[in-house]
């Protein structure tokens, strides 16, 4: 196993995280933005009004993406898996 293949393990690996988090992450931050808007122009400053709005959407987008979340976590392992012996010899 050279450092080129485990460099590209590292990456690949980065990459699925990146893409299992991202749409629960712009979901979160969407919402963040529109309640930290309506705050502002209402001048309501309470900082625990956002984090019920956030939970629901973050477990909304769960929902809609999990499948697509669960076969991409599955292709990549399996992925992972058969490539064991070409990595050992």
């Amino acid at each position: 196993m050279n450092p080129e293949s485990v460099i590209g393990l590292g990456q690949h690996a980065l990459m699925v995280t990146t893409m299992l988090a991202a749409p629960l992450l712009l979901a979160a931050l969407i919402v963040g933005v529109v309640i930290g808007m309506l705050q502002a122009a209402t001048q309501i400053n309470e900082a625990t009004l956002s984090f019920i709005p956030k939970l629901l959407v973050v477990v909304v987008t769960l929902f809609a993406t999990g499948h697509w979340m669960l076969q991409t976590l599955m292709d990549y392992t399996r992925s992972l898996f058969e490539s064991i012996p070409g990595m050992i010899g």
